[in-house]
């Protein structure tokens, strides 16, 4: 089959655009505390509604993509994700976030179940693994840039430089001008990909969504739920610190989340990424629970540096976990497959739901700083990193990365 590097493109811009209204949450928390004088718990609740979004949406975005297509529901996701955001942009308030942040999940969670599998036939099978490599470092520079664009704007939203858009944005509330620009950016995504042509996509027989039986048989093996609770976990300790790094920072170091506590954030997922390509390299040349062991115990204890050092440490350490961390997906997701002979489809369905953790780790972390403190509630974190760690020994795949005989 011919291969469409131009559908491959879109594809990589659509991870920027998901990872840009993703990632973003976090350096706004401090701005939204103080914006609509909310307590931990009640702004956590903001993370909850985007990451539920995904619990919610995914299995029945694979049943819609079935019946109408991968373009239809590309559009269908973006103009959802537009109206969350123009919702917020209009009429911002406490209520309109917790549904706008819930639309923007639905739409990025449609994206998700749509792109993979079009990435694949795209780019062709045997560049499949490249690309979907390449997609997660797109991912990771999204990431990075989101909380530099949200410190420029809210610095510079009232100096006269922003023309007519510092008009439509309360002189209180200068981060709702970042919904404004997620408004444009997802109805530019909806002509782009209305006047694009897409491929025929057919999944193969792994990719496939079985029916609800199948995830039943599955979910009655201990392994399953072993590593579902493992994604469970890693999303959840992800969004728990990203979420809360700007508030720690600004709570115990009195730092400026508008500046460097954003800095902070887009660090944390800039090492992310870098990590990623190191965790790339260390994988052809050792086990990968050796790597997920490895990399977990040094998270902990940058974390451990955060939360307990001084100013300065916490500015280095916080980037460091995400540096640690970012080997922990890619090697759980691969290590589940691996651990299974058949239903790869249903099986990665299941793993997909266990993003929800991304919704509920960071409410229990706001929960629990409500009242015994921010660093106390992060403390939490160790449990999961605690359960991510044991999978590098208790894990037994029937088939290991391939490694490098030096």
């Amino acid at each position: 089959m011919k291969r469409n590097y131009y559908i491959v493109g879109l594809i990589m811009l659509t991870f920027f655009v998901i990872s840009f209204l993703t990632n973003v949450i976090g350096p706004l928390i401090p701005d939204i505390i103080k914006g609509f004088n909310l307590s931990l718990t009640m702004v956590a609740l903001l993370p909850f509604a985007f990451f539920i979004a995904y619990g919610v949406m995914s299995i029945p975005a694979g049943m819609l993509i079935e019946r109408y297509k991968e373009k239809k529901i590309m559009i269908a996701a973006f103009l959802v994700a537009f109206s969350g955001a123009l919702l917020l942009s209009l009429y911002p308030n406490y209520l309109t976030a917790v549904l706008s942040l819930f639309l923007i999940g639905c739409g990025m969670a449609m994206l998700q179940v749509v792109i993979n599998p079009l990435l694949r036939i795209s780019g062709g099978e045997e560049n499949y693994a490249f690309n979907s490599v390449l997609a997660q470092l797109i991912f990771g520079l999204a990431s990075f840039v989101s909380p530099l664009v949200y410190s420029y704007l809210v610095v510079n939203m009232h100096d006269g430089s922003m023309g007519g858009l510092a008009s439509l944005v309360p002189a209180s509330l200068p981060w709702i001008s970042l919904y404004w620009l997620f408004t444009l950016i997802c109805l530019l995504m909806v002509v782009i990909i209305a006047v694009s042509v897409f491929p025929q996509v057919a999944l193969t027989k792994e990719e496939e969504v079985g029916p609800l039986k199948t995830h039943m048989d599955l979910l009655k093996k201990p392994v399953v739920l072993l590593y579902f609770a493992a994604i469970f976990c890693y999303v959840g300790t992800e969004q728990g610190i990203a979420n809360w790094i700007s508030q720690f920072l600004a709570t115990y170091h009195q730092y400026n989340p508008q500046t460097t506590g954003a800095n902070a954030v887009a660090y944390f997922w800039g090492l992310m990424t870098a990590g990623g390509v190191l965790g790339l390299l260390l994988l052809k040349l050792v086990d990968s629970r050796k790597v997920l062991i490895g990399f977990t115990l040094l998270a902990m204890i940058s974390l451990t540096a955060a939360l307990f050092g001084n100013g300065q440490t916490a500015l280095i350490a916080f980037p460091l976990v995400g540096f640690f961390a970012s080997v922990m997906y890619p090697v759980i997701f691969s290590l589940a497959l691996n651990s299974v002979s058949e239903h790869h489809g249903s099986f990665a369905g299941i793993l997909v739901t266990g993003i929800i953790g991304g919704a509920i780790l960071p409410l229990i972390v706001g929960g629990l700083g409500d009242h015994w403190g921010l660093r106390t509630g992060m403390c939490f974190l160790y449990l999961t990193m605690g359960y991510i760690l044991s999978i590098g020994f208790w894990a037994r795949p029937i088939i290991t990365n391939k490694t490098i005989k030096l």
